[in-house]
């Protein structure tokens, strides 16, 4: 059985999980820094770099098979 841990902070709200406790303490003390404002910005060459576009949600078309089950069923 593969299992996972969550973690939350019940201040901020912020969660992450690991696959054990200690990792997921860790990845939740990353989170927490980069929702207070620590880490890097995403650069327009960043983007490129990763080969991803930027786009804002809705910019594009749905994709064909969203279309033909009723439409977009996200936030």
């Amino acid at each position: 059985m593969n299992s996972s841990f969550t973690a939350r902070d019940l201040e901020s709200g912020v969660a992450s999980y690991g696959n054990t406790k200690a990792e997921a303490l860790r990845m939740l003390a990353e989170a927490i820094e980069l929702h207070e404002g620590g880490g890097e910005p995403v650069t327009n060459e960043d983007l490129e770099e990763w080969d991803l576009e930027d786009t804002e949600p809705g910019d594009e078309d749905l994709p064909e098979f969203i279309k033909k089950q009723g439409g977009y069923l996200g936030a």
